[in-house]
């Protein structure tokens, strides 16, 4: 499902892609979940994409598995596709009952997936079409051992990746995204591992923070053992749980039926 049907925004001659979603729908679902991979702005990783899909409809959510512009593209592309996104799973979705659009992603994905959650009123493109009337604010998101800050925890590679090698303090501080949220940014579940030592936990701690300053819910996991990347963590059978915390998280707010 492509995200535009003509002319793409902030298009490069040199690149040859185009942003889409894959539908993961659930019969009878209330809720969907639009899937950021991560991959540090330069890549989409496998395991955080279609699989997630796919897990997210055995607990009764649909998904919308979102692959996003990398590199060499940069902002405004990537903050563009997300905002899209939400908005084409929010028509699509409408079809066929989903009331609430969240956003979830791993990782660079997790960056994005925060981005459009507190910079979901910000103009990243011009609207093409009545699709781009609808809301790019989602319900909830659901951030995956994320990046979040641009400055002392910051993840190299997704920054240079997304604002360049010398960036304005300015750029860092409007995608260090815990500095960002207001009272209106919606509700968040969290986890990260301890050990992760290529994007550090802080990054979590931080924007759960933020959450908390502003009064608004939020549920966080910081596991003690863990490489950075588990994705679902089948294989490990403590980090694993974070599937099941998720999903009565999602529950105890209403997003999916108790």
């Amino acid at each position: 499902m492509q995200l535009w049907k003509d002319t793409m925004p902030h298009a490069r001659p040199d690149v040859d892609f185009a942003p889409y979603l894959t539908p993961y729908p659930v019969e009878g679902a209330k809720t969907a979940i639009v899937v950021c991979p991560g991959g540090g702005y330069g890549g989409r990783a496998e395991h955080e994409g279609n699989v997630i899909g796919e897990w997210l409809n055995t607990i009764g959510v649909s998904a919308f598995v979102l692959e996003y512009r990398v590199a060499p593209y940069g902002a405004p592309a990537e903050p563009s596709d997300v905002q899209r996104a939400i908005r084409v799973a929010r028509k699509e979705g409408a079809k066929y009952g989903i009331q609430k659009i969240g956003v979830m992603g791993f990782s660079a994905g997790g960056h994005l997936a925060a981005t459009a959650s507190v910079h979901y009123d910000k103009v990243f493109y011009e609207a093409a079409d009545e699709t781009d009337a609808l809301s790019a604010r989602p319900d909830f998101s659901v951030l995956c051992y994320p990046v979040i800050d641009f400055f002392e925890y910051r993840h190299d590679g997704s920054r240079e990746n997304l604002i360049g090698p010398n960036p304005r303090r300015e750029q860092k501080e409007f995608y260090s995204l815990h500095m960002q949220v207001t009272d209106d940014t919606p509700p968040a579940f969290l986890w990260h591992t301890a050990e992760d030592n290529v994007v550090p936990a802080e990054n979590s701690m931080l924007y759960a923070m933020a959450l908390s300053e502003h009064k608004i819910p939020y549920e966080l996991h910081i596991y003690p053992f863990g490489c950075h990347g588990m994705g679902l963590a089948w294989e490990d059978a403590h980090l694993q749980q974070w599937t099941a915390a998720l999903e009565r998280w999602l529950r105890v707010m209403g997003f999916l039926e108790t």
